[in-house]
Parts: C-alpha cells; structure tokens; sequence
C-alpha cells in the first residue's frame, strides 16, 4: 500500500470528522460544561468509535449492510433513540446550575466520558458504511496487516486528535463564561440539534 493512499485515506476521514454532527455537539457542550480533561476523555471515546467502525467495515459489515439492510435498520433506529434520550436529558436539565470545577477536578470520570463518547459514536452506524465505501474504493485487495493497521490508526488519530482540538477551543475561560451565562438557552439549542440528528440518522 503506498503513502499516497494513505495520505488519501487520512484527508477524506479527517473532512468526515471535521464535518459537524452529533459528536461536535457534545463535545462542545461537554468541553464548556465540564472542561477540557472530561471533553478530552470523550474526545478518546470518539476515537474508539470510529476505530471499531473502521474495523467493522475491514471485516465486511458494510457489506453485511447491503445484504442485510434490515440490520443496518434496526442499528440506525437503536442509534436515533439513544440520541433523542441525550436530547431529552440536555432540555429536562437545562435550568440545572453547571457543576463547579474545583483544583481541575472533573464532575465527570474520565472513564465515564470515555464511556459516552464512545456509545455516541457507535449510536450512528453510517460511519461503517462510509468506511466501507472508501476502503472499497482505495485499499487494495491483499493489504498486509500492517498496512491494514496503520490505517486504523490513523482513524483513531484523526477523530481523537480533532476532538481534542474542539476540546481545547470550547473549555477556555471565555467560552465557559459564555455558557455559564445563555446555559439554558444552548442545552435547548443543542438538545434540538442532537434530537434533530437522531431523527435524521433514525429515519434516513
């Protein structure tokens, strides 16, 4: 496999990460609600995702998919309900004061942020067919299990790193005021918007 498949690979899943959706939305509610380590953490979540999705689509469940379109169904419906549930909980506790963050002390575990960037992620199942799609058009047939690994990695990399970035950019000092400030009124909008990507993933 050459550097410039790779080099393509890792531009096209960077422009699908960049792209907002579901993720951004929590991760920049997360990061001026909770601070950067706790929005970092699920920044990793994030990661792992795409990662098991990437490798869901090496394996063949893209193609499962399309053979299958009924899994792939039932996989978009469970995913769009667990993101209406995020919204649900954004709009009911919108009118909550944000917890205080002491000595950077997280209010959330790191654990746990890993734990809900990761189900976040894998709530949205047409990552594996995008995966499938470009892996498909670009990767060889033969790769070396090295070639294949270094692919995953650089997917990991690629969400994680960029999650991070938004991470840093939405816990500073100014964007934590800002949204200490509007908090009910940016839970409702990105509650709506979260809502809004679950019936799109739910009913698309």
């Amino acid at each position: 496999m050459t550097w410039a498949i790779l080099g393509s690979i890792a531009l096209i899943h960077l422009a699908a990460a960049i792209s907002p959706g579901p993720s951004f939305v929590v991760s920049v509610k997360t990061a001026a609600a909770e601070g950067f380590r706790v929005a970092a953490a699920l920044a990793v979540g994030f990661g792992l995702g795409a990662l098991i999705w990437a490798l869901a689509a090496l394996l063949g469940l893209a193609v499962l998919f399309k053979v299958m379109p009924q899994l792939l169904m039932a996989l978009k419906i469970i995913g769009g309900i667990f993101l209406c549930f995020i919204a649900f909980m954004m709009w009911r506790h919108a009118n909550d004061p944000i917890d205080v963050i002491e000595n950077d002390a997280p209010p959330r575990t790191m654990l746990s942020a890993v734990r809900l960037g990761l189900v976040t992620q894998l709530a949205n199942p047409k990552p594996a067919v995008f995966f499938g799609a470009v892996f498909i058009g670009l990767v060889p047939e033969g790769s070396s299990l090295a070639s294949l690994s270094l692919i995953l990695a650089i997917i990991f990399i690629n969400e994680t790193l960029w999650y991070v970035i938004v991470a840093k950019t939405f816990s500073t000092h100014t964007a934590r005021n800002a949204y200490t400030k509007f908090k009910a009124w940016v839970d409702r909008a990105f509650g709506g918007l979260i809502a809004l990507f679950g019936l799109k993933i739910a009913l698309g």
